[in-house]
């Protein structure tokens, strides 16, 4: 959708005046003389309107009736000691757009001195979050500090030693009652070329002032059940921009988010400049409630379309051959192969353009200044004489469709983006591709950030969304797992049997760690060629080549599969696991749909382990590995609650249809006969 026609679409409210409600859906903003109130059905927040400037009083969870009250007396944003002016509160409904469903946003405007502030408050229908995307305009001073370290704060010995400097830069706070909170921040880590544990929680009771690194802080009142979700929509905090050392900060019963990721430079008086965003969600008792309310948020952020998004990748780099390989009648007999095992998608790495990058086998190239060479992103004319339509047009016979590699030119912030754009969209038309695997990403500025968004968002306007892409996240600065989330799924990691760094059950770990707190379907999760490279493993038990083909496929399962491998490399017996591949994907789109969690045991080449997906509260999917484990049946932990009766019948795998009852911690007695099987169950409640 244009913006034009969004403008024409939407629906469009001032609230100026006491008592002047708004609702889009069931989403609702107002003022109530100098209270203002925003919500659904499942959350609230109500707030001291202070001149467009709030201040929280409360946040209430419909769903369990909970409401915390705060102290108000701060507030939620701040970035200067200005008094703010001129507050106004604008409502508006934007439709759906095949990205992202429908969706209010309330926005409050004001000035803080010579800077100008908008704050949208976006909410759906039905999920317990509130989101809050920042843009300021003007003038911002003094926002250089450095938060300051515990160590470097003196004894305690009198009260005015509990005296702290004030914290003035803050994307959202909470100022809450009580002291006995509990709390758990969690960090991540993409750059996964030199990281393989990808997921840190750091558990707290919140005392004095204590700085928290990570995207997500969880808080539970630990006098009386519920608790909030903050959601820092930003890269991992190693990488963040204008990084000052913390994500969030707490201060007894206050709870902060911090790290704008702006410095003063990137503010002027000529256009808008957006900060990190944050989210607010609210839950009930336990940390399932918790996680479900952080996923149904996280899943309003991409529409996963079963055409577009759902997919079993083949991607040949990972066979080591680089570009020395791609060509017409290899990426022909590649394409007869990979329908043989079930492939819906086979994407050509870097190499099938004339241009030559970096990471070329055959000759040397750049990242920088692409468009000196006007024939960069056209198909090399000595690998591919009749272009990439012969590609295309077999993959259409076989039913797979054809990706692409892209590498964005890089020099001066991305400032080709609009050539970059033009050159996606060009392929798009005159081939019909509509996934490109974005790479060589280094953002190191503001500029740099909002022209990639600008190249993202011209190619979907130009594709009418149909175009996504496939963000790689194995190094350099780019966009982790909580920023750009609309454009695509995550390419989550480079592994190779030739290096000897392979390993299912350690790429089935990073996943199990990362659905507790990611939506697994957007990671894209490689499995290799097992039978290649077993000199690089000896006398080791977790060598790949110890497990069967069918089983690597099934560790990728929960995310989306990606083939890592050449077709033709593959011996005959490879294909056998076409039925599988086949099975997988006529469940696979709606195996998504739900809200994936991890089972069991944290894989280690020897646990029980696996993933639930929760479709509603009475139905679902358990995908269980006997990893190299001498029980053959095991007591799995599951989401579902103590004592109900469930039916479980098989999908795929070595399972059977049974039906138990549930033990403490919704453990189920599951049997898999061989080691170094899975079994996957469809479970419904009786």
């Amino acid at each position: 959708m244009t913006g034009k026609s969004l403008i024409s679409a939407m629906m469009l409210f001032s609230c100026l005046s006491a008592s002047a409600i708004v609702r889009a859906g069931e989403c609702y903003a107002f003022l109530e003389g100098d209270t203002l109130r925003i919500g659904n059905s499942r959350i609230e927040r109500k707030a001291l309107w202070n001149n467009g400037h709030i201040i929280t009083l409360s946040v209430t969870d419909k769903s369990s009736g909970k409401t915390i009250v705060s102290a108000g007396k701060n507030p939620d944003f701040n970035v200067n000691r200005e008094k703010p002016s001129g507050g106004k509160l604008t409502v508006r409904q934007l439709p759906g757009d095949g990205i992202r469903p429908s969706r209010m946003v309330a926005t409050a405007s004001y000035r803080l001195g010579n800077l100008e502030v908008e704050r949208d408050y976006r909410l759906y229908d039905r999920v317990p979050a509130i989101a809050t995307d920042t843009r300021m305009r003007g003038t911002l001073d003094g926002v250089s500090e450095k938060e300051t370290d515990a160590a470097d704060r003196k004894n305690i010995e009198h009260a005015a030693d509990m005296k702290v400097k004030p914290v003035t830069l803050l994307l959202d706070r909470l100022d809450l009652r009580g002291n006995h909170w509990h709390g758990h921040a969690v960090e991540f880590r993409d750059i996964t070329d030199w990281n393989n544990n990808l997921v840190d929680r750091r558990d707290f009771i919140s005392y004095r002032k204590t700085n928290h690194r990570g995207n997500i802080l969880i808080v539970t009142d630990g006098a009386d059940k519920g608790g909030f979700i903050f959601l820092k929509e930003a890269p991992c905090s190693g990488v963040q921009l204008a990084y000052k050392g913390a994500d969030f900060i707490s201060d007894f019963g206050s709870f902060m988010v911090t790290g704008l990721g702006i410095d003063s430079r990137d503010i002027s008086a000529d256009k808008w400049t957006s900060a990190y965003s944050s989210v607010l969600c609210t839950f009930g008792d336990g940390e399932l409630s918790a996680l479900k309310a952080l996923r149904d948020y996280q899943k309003q952020c991409r529409i996963l379309d079963a055409n577009r998004d759902e997919m079993v990748m083949m991607n040949t780099w990972g066979d080591r051959s680089q570009d020395a390989k791609v060509n017409e009648a290899f990426c022909l007999a590649e394409l007869d192969k990979a329908a043989r095992l079930g492939i819906s998608l086979f994407q050509i790495d870097d190499g099938w353009q004339s241009g030559k990058s970096p990471n070329s086998a055959v000759a040397s190239g750049s990242f920088k200044d692409i468009y000196a060479n006007a024939a960069y992103w056209s198909p090399d004319p000595q690998k591919y004489p009749r272009g990439l339509k012969p590609i295309v047009d077999r993959g259409r016979e076989l039913g797979i469709e054809i990706g692409l590699w892209f590498n964005p030119s890089v020099q001066n912030d991305f400032a080709d983006w609009e050539k970059d754009a033009a050159t996606i969209t060009g392929l798009w038309k005159e081939y019909g591709i509509r996934m490109f695997k974005i790479d060589g990403l280094t953002v190191t500025s503001k500029r740099g950030e909002e022209n990639l968004r600008k190249l993202f968002d011209k190619v979907l306007e130009e594709t009418g969304n149909e175009v996504m892409f496939n963000l790689d996240a194995t190094a350099s600065r780019r966009g982790g797992y909580h920023f750009f989330n609309e454009y695509g799924n995550v390419f989550l990691e480079n592994r190779y049997t030739d290096w000897g760094n392979y390993y299912p059950y350690q790429t089935l770990r990073n996943l199990w760690q990362l659905s507790r707190y990611v939506p697994a379907e957007r990671l894209q999760i490689e499995f290799l060629n097992k039978w290649r490279n077993s000199d690089k493993y000896p006398d080791d038990r977790f060598a790949p080549g110890n497990y069967s083909f069918e089983y690597v496929f099934a560790t990728s399962m929960a995310g989306q599969p990606l083939a890592w491998m050449e077709a033709g490399n593959l011996p005959e017996e490879a294909f056998d696991i076409f039925p599988t591949v086949e099975g997988y994907r006529k469940i696979q789109h709606d195996f998504h749909k739900g809200t994936i969690l991890p089972i069991g045991e944290e894989p280690s080449g020897s646990s029980w382990t696996g993933f639930q997906s929760i479709i509603s509260p009475s139905e679902g999917y358990l995908l269980v590995y006997r990893e190299d484990n001498p029980e053959e049946t095991h007591h799995v932990s599951t989401w579902l609650e103590n004592g109900v009766r469930i039916e479980l019948t098989p999908v795929l795998g070595n399972a059977k249809k049974f039906k138990v009852t549930t033990g403490p911690g919704g453990t189920i007695p599951v049997t898999i006969g061989k080691r170094n099987d899975f079994a996957l169950y469809r479970y419904r409640l009786k």
